[in-house]
């Protein structure tokens, strides 16, 4: 009621928008959150960090990965420009989004195997049903002999195995697609947790950027070796970002490795 109130007498003011999302945030009123969100960023493009960062979560909450990670990665990219103490826990915010993204593409994967499979499995039993109407067809007109019960059988174990290796083929390509292991090459050295956005240092020593950036403004040092570093230091390490995207794109659990 009091951010109403204070709205309708400065409605364009983007703060009371944010600060309302934030209340709605807190009550999951998702939907309400959403459109407080969206009118405070209408009001403030430019420097809404919290805007978008209160946006994506409700989008998260609203099982909306793909805007949710876009308005995550718009909040962290807002928090490195201010040089931001909230940019540790907008990272985890984009590593999630980055999560539910790659369960939803997983659903869907594991919908069109079954589907997929099912189909397979139908074509090969109209197979078996017509070789064996064939077999019956030869056995027509004369006594069901123990070398026709045999070919019979033989047809059937042979469909049989057939339908088993298609089974097979599909467990072992499911086994494929899960690699349970985060490459160490991967893996932040203050969080331990996988990188999204690292940064090489002029050691040649790579981090999370979100990570590092909280260490150095507690001890301007490379926490490994203790040698003299600082934010200028810092670039951006293009090959293993690239590197770390693709291995989540296709391992959404390493998120919470």
């Amino acid at each position: 009621m009091l951010y109403g109130k204070a709205i309708q007498q400065d409605s364009q003011n983007p703060k009371l928008f944010t600060n309302r999302a934030m209340t709605r945030l807190r009550l999951q009123s998702w939907e309400p959150c959403i459109d407080d969100c969206l009118r405070s960023i209408e009001l403030d493009k430019s420097t809404n960090m919290k805007g978008y960062y209160y946006l994506a979560q409700a989008q998260l909450a609203l099982h909306h990965p793909n805007e949710a990670f876009h308005s995550a990665m718009t909040a962290y990219h807002e928090c490195l420009k201010t040089n931001s103490s909230s940019t540790g826990n907008v990272s985890q915010l984009v590593l999630q989004a980055k999560k539910e993204r790659w369960e939803a593409k997983e659903r869907e994967r594991i919908r069109r195997r079954s589907a997929l499979l099912q189909e397979l499995e139908e074509e090969l039993q109209r197979k078996q049903r017509l070789e064996l109407r064939r077999v019956g067809i030869m056995c027509e007109g004369r006594e069901e002999t123990s070398d026709a019960l045999e070919e019979r059988e033989e047809v059937e174990s042979a469909w049989r195995r057939k339908i088993e290796e298609l089974r097979s083929v599909f467990a072992i390509a499911d086994e494929g697609l899960k690699e349970r292991e985060v490459p160490d090459y991967l893996i932040d050295n203050i969080s331990f947790s996988i990188m999204h956005d690292p940064v090489i240092t002029k050691n040649g020593r790579s981090y999370e950027r979100s990570t590092i950036l909280e260490h150095l403004r507690r001890s301007p040092t490379d926490p490994l070796t203790r040698d003299p570093l600082t934010i200028a230091d810092l670039r951006p390490n293009l090959a293993l970002k690239e590197a770390c995207a693709e291995f989540l794109d296709r391992n959404g659990w390493a998120v919470d490795y």
